[in-house]
């Protein structure tokens, strides 16, 4: 029997605070009475009720047996995996616990050059050894799609000692990759496949988005609920499959990263947006579908605006989209796309997900109304009417240099001891920190490399075109921080 519209979690919750128990626990606010007034008054009795610790009626994450299990068994059995484990310390603490699950000091690990920074975080605390893959370039739009299967075939035959492959799907734009290939090449050499689908928990739902990791038969993903799932920020879910992986190996991980003061806000909101997923999945991703598609033909229509659409499909890299996530190109506006999304948010009132030199970046879902959409529209051609100059076509500066040489383990470079020289005089130095330019958002430098000439002038020509670059601790980049040089004893 069905028992997907079942929330024990949250159900609980509710039935508890309803006891209206004297509390003689954590946290010292007792249900808001201690706590500020207009604070209290603003966020409401119903939810303080709710703010909760992991007294015995209520279960622990750390070591569930009672609701907090059964509500992340239903939650596997939406997402078609074996085990899902709550993460309340966003998709950040469940992609940690996916490397560091699979690797240990020394470790190689197959990842896309294009990773968050909890990636290459949690390839420094297990002290592993990254395997860099450049994903596939756009240089029409100045972005970054997927890594393709060849690529992936290519590294494992180079590296067949790696501990795992990571693969990011869809990407931040909503780019799928063969997924399913990927899968395949990976287990036919007893290889797990760990997936950041920080941007694709709807994608599980609806048969016109492209494949989540569960259905493509990847290991783990770690899938941020938040995002696109109608659960509340921080709250996360990380999926697994049994063979490759110890799901008692990734529970253990899991219970090292995260508080011992988990929220049960965050983990009723879980419970609840499995629910409404499960339930209503396909007719919300049908909602934000159509939305969508309305909004990418009006935009379209806008001299100076392109939206990509099925058009961009056909190559190993744009295997499938995510038609919800609506990547609006400059071709003819003569602003960056960081300008359009200061106009949009102080002339009108609008926020985006993010903003590069070429591109502004809207996510659609079951939230928005067509009358949110229409302001959207209206607003772009507002700007349109205003910027609009089909002679300033722009000139995209979008190339990516060689991957440098790693010297020493992220880990190692992290740890080590560092100095700060100028930027100009640092080829052939080991770099102790991230450098990156935005677009197309890729690690230039990364912990433990070296940094060569080629590095320094591909930098220096991003910053005269006032590309931003990303990472360093002196953001003027006159200056960076290297591992220090022992000279040889005489």
């Amino acid at each position: 029997m069905n028992q997907q519209h079942r929330t024990p979690l949250f159900t609980s919750l509710i039935e508890h605070a309803k006891k209206k128990p004297h509390q003689f626990h954590i946290p010292g606010h007792k249900t808001g009475e201690g706590m500020d007034e207009q604070f209290k008054n603003f966020i409401g009795s119903n939810a303080l009720s709710i703010d909760l610790i992991n007294i015995a009626p209520l279960d622990d994450l750390h070591q569930p047996t009672g609701i907090i299990q059964e509500a992340q068994q239903l939650a596997a059995e939406a997402f078609g995996a074996d085990h899902t484990f709550f993460s309340v310390q966003g998709t950040s603490g469940a992609i940690m616990t996916m490397i560091m699950s699979v690797c240990g000091h020394g470790d190689k690990i197959i990842v896309p050059r294009n990773v968050h920074k909890s990636i290459m975080s949690a390839i420094i605390f297990a002290g592993a050894k990254p395997i860099f893959i450049y994903p596939a370039m756009d240089e029409k739009l100045g972005i970054a799609h997927g890594i393709t299967t060849q690529a992936v075939q290519r590294a494992l035959e180079i590296h067949p000692d790696a501990k795992a492959v990571l693969v990011i799907n869809p990407t931040y734009f909503g780019i799928a990759a063969n997924l399913k290939e990927i899968v395949d090449i990976a287990h036919s050499n007893a290889i797990p496949v760990l997936v950041d689908e920080a941007h694709g928990v709807h994608i599980h739902f609806n048969e016109k988005l492209p494949l989540s990791a569960m259905q493509a038969g990847a290991d783990m993903a770690a899938t941020s609920v938040h995002k696109l799932g109608g659960s509340l920020t921080q709250s996360s879910v990380l999926n697994v499959k049994e063979g490759l992986v110890d799901a008692k190996r990734v529970q253990s991980i899991m219970s090292m990263l995260t508080t011992t003061s988990t929220s049960y806000i965050l983990l009723a909101s879980l419970d609840t947006a499995r629910k409404n997923l499960a339930i209503n999945g396909e007719q919300m991703a049908e909602f934000s579908l159509s939305l969508a598609d309305y909004a990418r033909k009006k935009i379209n229509e806008i001299k100076g605006f392109y939206c990509f659409g099925e058009e961009i499909l056909g190559s190993e890299a744009t295997y499938d989209y995510d038609p919800t996530k609506l990547t609006i190109h400059l071709q003819g506006i003569q602003l960056s796309g960081y300008e359009v999304e200061n106009i949009l948010r102080d002339v009108y009132n609008l926020e985006v997900e993010l903003s590069d030199m070429y591109n502004i970046l809207c996510i659609i879902t079951p939230g928005d109304t067509i009358e949110k959409i229409n302001w959207l529209i209206q607003s772009l051609q507002n700007i349109s009417e205003r910027h609009y100059n089909q002679n300033e076509l722009k000139n995209l500066f979008v190339k990516t240099p060689e991957i440098p040489q790693l010297s020493l383990s992220p880990r190692d470079a992290f740890y080590a001891d560092t100095e700060v020289i100028p930027f100009q005089e640092s080829a052939g130095r080991i770099i102790a920190e991230f450098i990156m330019v935005y677009p197309p958002g890729i690690p230039i430098l990364l912990p433990g490399e070296i940094v060569t000439q080629e590095n320094i002038d591909y930098i220096n020509e991003h910053l005269e075109v006032g590309l931003p670059i990303q990472g360093p601790e002196d953001k003027t980049i006159k200056n960076v921080k290297v591992i220090v040089e022992t000279s040889a004893i005489r």
